[in-house]
């Protein structure tokens, strides 16, 4: 499938799907106790997915709605095989269109620090800046060692 024909959809919610797209991540998503509570977040937030010719979800963003003005970007997974097709880029740019046409004014995302060495988060990070997230704060909110940056995109 190319790039552009992916589609971002508002779904049901989907756990065994996290379940299983986590597992083809583990460089990520490494951490059992953090991964079985990303799979428990898959059976009540706000789910988009990207899925593919055969239904298969390929694609999974959680969403929460703290207040009418932000939404956060809870989690986003993507099945390895479909890395760098355009389903991360399918499921941001819905996501965005979606809280601009709700009057959100920020959307947020927290991931992994720069302060961190890991090579993978650098390639996240660098994701969500093309898609217009800054670089707000760095925090140790996830403990010692696991620096939480703390990333927003005005709409």
């Amino acid at each position: 499938m190319s790039p552009d024909t992916w589609r971002a959809t508002i779904d049901r919610h989907v756990p065994d799907d996290v379940a299983r797209l986590l597992a083809t991540v583990s460089e990520w998503f490494g951490q059992p106790e953090s991964n079985a509570e990303y799979v428990e977040a898959a059976r009540t937030k706000e789910t988009w997915t990207v899925r593919d010719q055969e239904g298969v979800v390929v694609g999974v963003t959680l969403v929460d709605r703290h207040f009418p003005h932000v939404a956060e970007i809870h989690l986003t997974v993507v099945d390895r095989a479909v890395h760098g097709t355009g389903v991360g880029s399918a499921m941001m740019s819905a996501i965005d269109q979606d809280a601009r046409a709700r009057g959100v004014r920020l959307l947020e995302v927290k991931t992994l620090g720069a302060s961190h060495p890991d090579a993978g988060y650098g390639r996240t990070r660098h994701f969500y800046e093309k898609w217009g997230f800054l670089p707000l704060e760095e925090t140790n909110l996830w403990g010692e060692g696991t620096p939480c940056l703390f990333m927003v995109k005005p709409l």
